[in-house]
């Protein structure tokens, strides 16, 4: 082979995870892949209706709820703008798969804007709520791709990807769907994905496209999911925090309210009190407030987490935080709720939220529930160990 040939199979094999057999791979070597794009709906009409300095950070952080909601072995192949590529090379999901994808995927993001709107005093939520808000919409295709590596990215080429790009922008009514392409309809038994899908409808749909023609599809509305929320992240109250998807630890103490909420939210005291905490790293530049990120070293690992929601109510404080790059665990919360007993003494209660365990294992989700209750348990008798120290004076 000539030069050019060398470097466009080295660039296939780079981008290559699941080898195809004799049987499947094509002259011009391109694969079978899923290509799955969660697209924020109203994202251009939030930027610029709202005008506030945190909507882009809001956007971003979104995004990130998108990548951390991966549980079927998805790549992410590029980030643009208010949508992110996935891909699978190999043989399609089930549907039942997909299903659980795009389910995981809608709670999480809508979760996180849930917690966002509950602060009705902010700017952010007040804006939100006046674009006419955030959701998904998610096209699904399966075709045949080639993957290329050029230089440090990883593309993917092919009829099938414009195919996918440009059924984002279709005739389908509402922006709040998961849009399934004939090319994926056409790898399952159609008795299971009326199964599957019997939480809403499946309806069918077709566009016209230039230089491509017509695609047919068919389309299911997830506004059903919306009814999952209650359960799966209700709002927090003294009486009725989550059982679902929840730990939570509480104690008491010797300092008042406020004081406490300095504490919590004081990264530089976060190794004296949270267990398995070793350092803590931040940009000492920047003041603690909603939306500054840092990481902490955990035992042997890494974490990431940024202040989220910092709420001062009549009866309570509440400090919250998003976890990320926690492997088991993505998407998660972490909730401090502070409420004054009397002008020195509060009762603080820790409680990690969750969306699933990224394990398939029952003994190691098991385990990890138990570790991560020990861990709150630990770090909250630390907490009130160092506020006896740290008392104001």
């Amino acid at each position: 082979m000539g030069l050019l040939d060398d470097l466009r199979a080295s660039r296939r094999r780079a981008g290559r995870r699941w080898l195809p057999t004799a049987a499947e791979a094509l002259p011009d070597d391109t694969e079978p892949a899923l290509l799955f794009i969660p697209d924020i709906s109203g994202f251009t009409r939030f930027i610029e209706a709202s005008g506030h300095p945190q909507a882009p950070h809001l956007v971003a952080d979104l995004l990130e709820i998108l990548v951390e909601a991966n549980i079927s072995d998805l790549r992410v192949a590029e980030i643009q703008g208010d949508a992110v590529l996935f891909y699978r090379l190999g043989p399609p999901p089930s549907a039942q798969q997909l299903v659980e994808q795009c389910r995981r995927i809608f709670l999480d993001f809508q979760n996180y804007l849930r917690l966002v709107a509950r602060d009705g005093g902010s700017e952010l939520s007040t804006a939100l709520l006046d674009s006419g808000g955030l959701t998904l919409k998610i096209v699904a295709h399966y075709g045949r791709v080639s993957v290329a590596q050029i230089r440090e990215f990883t593309r993917l080429l092919g009829r099938d990807v414009i195919v996918a790009h440009r059924l984002l922008k279709n005739q389908v009514p509402g922006s709040e769907y998961v849009l399934l392409t004939e090319g994926y309809l056409a790898t399952q038994d159609p008795a299971e994905l009326t199964r599957c899908f019997s939480w809403t409808r499946l309806q069918d749909g077709a566009d016209e496209y230039e230089y491509i023609g017509q695609v047919r599809y068919r389309y299911a509305y997830l506004t059903p999911l919306r009814l999952l929320l209650d359960e799966a992240f209700p709002a927090i109250a003294p009486e009725a925090l989550a059982r679902r998807c929840a730990l939570k630890a509480r104690r008491a103490l010797p300092v008042p309210a406020a004081y406490a909420l300095r504490l919590l939210s004081n990264y530089r005291l976060r190794p004296r009190w949270m267990a398995g905490v070793t350092a803590v790293h931040y940009d000492v530049t920047k003041a603690a407030r909603p939306g500054t990120s840092y990481k902490l070293d955990l035992y042997s690992g890494q974490i990431d987490l940024q202040a989220v929601q910092s709420i001062e109510a009549e009866d309570h404080l509440e400090y919250v935080e998003k976890v990320s790059h926690f492997r088991l665990f993505p998407n998660a919360l972490l909730f401090f709720y502070i409420e004054e007993v009397d002008a020195r003494n509060c009762l603080v209660t820790a409680e990690f939220r969750y969306g699933h365990i990224a394990s398939a294992s029952r003994l190691i989700r098991r385990g990890q529930l138990r570790r991560v209750r020990r861990w709150l348990g630990s770090s909250l008798q630390q907490l009130a160990a160092l506020s006896v120290v740290a008392q104001p004076s």
